[in-house]
């Protein structure tokens, strides 16, 4: 159970990793630490303690006031210091784990665990100084310690301590850690457990460990968001140049802080006084633009560091290579750094504008977070055109440091971002992202754009969970877990945009529309569809009052047609009628006007209480905000508006995006639930024993298949594995009714397709002439066949595992057997699932009413469904060596289902306690 050392860091969810985006870093680098942000947005070097550190822990201990003495090491002897500092700093043994928080060369923190003799428990023991209390360090030094702990299999931490020493009793608790306490002659013993795969605690430490990560994400941002002070080195005389203009409109933008350009070749640019160089700024400067050369760059980050620079935003682009160097320095001086490569960043609610763009965008609710600038300066000029406004706005570049994870913390909090909108080229912590932005998005819209969706990203594959699994199916899936409202084009979310910057969620799919164009209203009936909608039936009272409203030619079902000639007020009042019905969730109207008359007047007036878009066929913009003065449900925004669109199609999808947002709300929030009967560690060992054989990796043998499937619990119809045609029918012989004879096979994916299962055979003579058949056709491919019973009925679903190299293990399920292929019906999820992910998972296929009993069909067990696939994920995230996971078919009925067929890919991986790769 001892550790041994050096031991890796934790990369914990509040680390601000060495090199972000890189796992699997070389022991050198994790010994050389890792910087965590602080509550104070600060940071602090946490790393293993060494022998030559002695001193500077014996100086951090002696520097301690009497009480912190006391109530560390229960007496005042002069010695304590000094046996510490021993007890810490002593060469590297089994059992003995030492870290410290350290501020350049001055240690402010320790903790160390001690094994217990004869037990998978250790003593745990922190500390800090005296001055950086209740700035987090002991937090941050127990999360390492527990991700230590949890890789050398540590079961529990034990500590002792006074009963009075309450801000020690409050860190355990805080870090979302269970702690069981027990009280005698002043002192408490604590025994702290560990999280463990499929406990109820694992997941309440990690949602305590997002909420302290979150806090110190927003603190570290404030200088970059609310900055009192702003520098520009690299501002130019060249009014062509992109330091000019970063300059003038930071001057342009009215921004009433300290505004400084750094410039050794002029006294004053755009009416402000220069200074020569970095070196010459005043001490604490919050904001720091760097528009220098490429070679320049990571002297000017140097200098502002040791002059106390917040927060840096690299303009500069061609810093690849360099990038290492770079986020090293802005660690060790605990600076945020946007960038390289970016447009800049803006606050127009604060008057400024650190971009190069045309000009400031309005101030308003929505937060921009964009890769590529151009798409960042059409989306700003969108939102400013409809009213909606930004509240902030970054272009991340590179993203070596601030990430989509960060600004959307920061938009939790701000008190003024209603709407978080995205657009994503790669994601560094996809886990980290869909964590965050679940969060997020149960306080405020998060919307994308999905990019790449054409076929020539996707990855050739051997099986057909991998054939379903592409980098977009992972990104959908990523976005439908965390509530995401991704549209396809920019259009599509400046049009989502105006409906949730001003109308509240609809509650349901059902669209009542009404229109004075009968073949307008047929396009929207059709575009509702297209978009998940559907169209309400109408109660008769609506009927009825439709029928005293409109003249006789009208068409009183849903899409209402009340003909070209009505009149605003009229069209208003049947807006009011159709709104009113309960069956109805969302309004939906389209107009066109004509010499007679002009509908789309009574848009801006009419009373209605539910979701409302317009369409206004004959308007010059694809969508504008109509402002009106009656106010309805939620608003985000001041005036209330009613957004207005230039084609049916455009707010039908909308509606549908704020439709699935409302339902993904309204949802239960699920959990990883816990499996009983799981067996991760023997699981591990089939794996281990058969990559020892074949290091390279392959297909598992079938018995191995079995076994790990038999590790979780997985159902599987009964095999037999037979390497003989004698063999294959003493098998068959053991079995009651007819069996299936399928062929074992190197290179063999479908095996309907080229011959190699034999169905219903009912007698010997059957499996002999079967098995012949087998070796005949596959030669000496075939090294033997699995012998089944032949399971009649049920529905043939298909479930896998595809290890996508970004996203990680991605969870596959769709209709089975020979329709996988040609129908394309799959749905995916990011592993862990959730209990709720898995029954949305098992409903969200276009054939989920075959599992329901079409027309009068057998349902299935959904219950069962749901549970294989949370094993199937539980597997996957046990064991990252699992490269392709087929279980096809699977065969569902009322009473159960059982995987009559199933394949496994392993490839060579690192071996990761999933626990610690959840805080990645």
């Amino acid at each position: 159970m001892g550790a041994r050392v050096p031991v890796r860091l934790g990369a914990t969810a509040c680390s601000l990793e060495w090199q972000r985006g890189v796992e699997g870093t070389d022991m050198a680098k994790q010994a050389a630490g890792a910087y965590a942000l602080l509550t104070d947005g600060s940071s602090v070097l946490i790393r293993q303690a060494r022998t030559d550190d002695a001193e500077a822990v014996h100086t951090m201990h002696a520097a301690m006031s009497q009480d912190n003495m006391y109530l560390r090491f229960f007496s005042l002897s002069p010695g304590n210091a000094e046996r510490e500092a021993e007890r810490v700093c002593r060469a590297a043994e089994p059992g003995h784990v030492a870290l410290l928080a350290c501020r350049g060369p001055e240690v402010v923190g320790v903790a160390t665990y001690e094994m217990n003799d004869n037990a998978p428990t250790a003593e745990v023991a922190l500390a800090v100084a005296d001055r950086f209390h209740r700035h987090g360090i002991a937090t941050l030094l127990l999360e390492h310690l527990v991700s230590i702990a949890r890789q050398h299999h540590v079961q529990a931490f034990t500590a002792t301590t006074l009963a009075e020493n309450f801000a020690m009793l409050h860190i355990f608790r805080d870090a979302g850690l269970p702690v069981q306490k027990e009280t005698y002659d002043g002192a408490v013993d604590v025994t702290i457990p560990l999280p463990s795969e499929g406990d109820a605690s694992l997941y309440e430490y990690l949602e305590a460990v997002e909420r302290r990560e979150s806090r110190a994400d927003v603190a570290s941002l404030k200088h970059l968001f609310m900055p009192e002070s702003v520098a520009v080195i690299g501002a130019s005389r060249r009014p062509d140049s992109v330091g000019a203009r970063l300059l003038s409109n930071i001057v342009a933008g009215g921004f009433p802080g300290l505004v400084i350009p750094v410039n050794p070749h002029a006294d004053s640019l755009a009416g402000l006084p220069c200074v020569a160089t970095v070196d010459d700024l005043p001490d604490g400067v919050d904001l720091a633009i760097v528009v220098v050369p490429a070679r320049a760059v990571g002297e000017v980050a140097e200098r502002c560091g040791r002059r106390g620079v917040r927060c840096l935003v690299v303009i500069t682009s061609g810093l690849a290579d360099a990038g290492p160097g770079l986020l090293a320095t802005c660690r060790r001086y605990g600076m945020r750094l946007v960038g390289p490569n970016c447009f800049g960043i803006a606050a127009p609610g604060l008057g400024l504008d650190a971009t190069f763009g045309r000009g400031l965008a309005g101030p308003g609710i929505a937060g921009v977070a964009v890769q590529s600038g151009g798409i960042g300066v059409s989306l700003t000029e969108h939102l400013s055109r409809l009213g909606i406004g930004v509240s902030s706005f970054v272009s991340t570049g590179d993203k070596f440091d601030v990430s989509s994870n960060d600004l959307l913390a920061w938009w939790e909090q701000d008190q003024q971002t209603k709407l978080a909108i995205l657009y994503l080229e790669s994601f560094g912590n996809p886990r980290k992202f869909a964590r965050t932005a679940r969060r997020v998005g149960q306080r405020i819209p998060v919307l994308t754009v999905v990019g790449g969706r054409s076929l020539a990203g996707q990855r050739a594959a051997t099986s057909h969970t991998a054939a379903a699994a592409t980098p977009l199916v992972a990104r959908e899936a990523l976005f439908a877990q965390a509530g995401i409202v991704a549209a396809e084009s920019l259009g599509q979310i400046i049009d989502a945009a105006a409906f949730l910057a001003c109308q509240p969620y609809p509650s349901g799919t059902r669209v009542a529309v009404l229109t004075n164009a009968g073949g307008a209203g047929v396009l929207a009936a059709d575009a509702c569809g297209d978009s998940g909608l559907s169209l309400a039936a109408l109660a008769e009272p609506t009927r009825q009052r439709l029928e005293e409203l409109l003249p006789a030619g009208a068409s009183f079902d849903n899409p209402v047609d009340t003909t070209a000639a009505i009149h605003a007020d009229i069209f208003r009042a049947c807006l009011e009628a159709v709104s009113a019905d309960e069956a109805v969730d969302a309004v939906l109207s389209v107009t066109v006007p004509t010499a007679v008359a002009d509908p789309s007047e009574a848009v801006a007036g009419a009373d209605i209480t539910k979701p409302f878009a317009a369409v206004v066929l004959d308007q010059a913009e694809d969508v504008r905000l109509l402002p009106r003065a009656a106010a309805s449900g939620k608003v985000a925004g001041s005036p209330s508006a009613v957004p207005c669109y230039a084609y049916p199609e455009g707010a039908a999808r909308a509606l549908g995006h704020a439709a699935r947002y409302g339902a993904w709300l309204s949802r239960p929030k699920g959990c990883v639930p816990e499996l009983p009967g799981v067996r991760s560690q023997d699981a591990r060992a089939v794996v281990s024993e058969f990559l020892r054989r074949t290091p390279a990796g392959g297909w598992l043998p079938a018995a191995a298949v079995g076994d790990v499937l038999r590790c979780y619990q997985i159902p599987q119809v009964s095999t037999a594995v037979a390497a003989s045609e004698h063999e294959a029918v003493a098998a068959a012989a053991d079995l009651p009714g007819p069996v299936v004879l399928k062929a074992v096979a190197a290179g063999l994916v479908h095996k309907t397709e080229a011959g190699a299962v034999k169905l219903d055979l009912r007698t010997m003579s059957d499996v002999k002439a079967a098995y012949h058949d087998l070796a005949s056709s596959l030669g000496a491919r075939l090294t033997g066949v699995l012998v089944q019973p032949m399971i009649r009925g049920g529905v043939e679903v298909l479930i896998g595992v595809a290890q996508e190299p970004v996203f990680g293990p991605l969870i596959v399920f769709g209709l089975g057997g020979v329709a996988t292929d040609v129908l394309g019906d799959h749905a995916a999820r990011l592993s862990p699932l959730t209990d709720g992910d898995a029954r949305e998972l098992v409903r969200s296929v276009r054939a989920a009413a075959l599992l329901e009993g079409f027309r009068g069909g057998p349902k299935v067990s959904m219950a069962a469904l749901e549970d294989v696939l949370l094993r199937v994920s539980r597997l996957a995230d046990d064991l990252p060596e699992v490269a392709e996971l087929d279980l096809n078919p699977v065969i569902a009925k009322a009473e159960g289902c059982l995987a009559a067929d199933a394949r496994i890919r392993i490839a060579p991986a690192e071996p990761q306690d999933p626990f610690l790769r959840r805080l990645r």
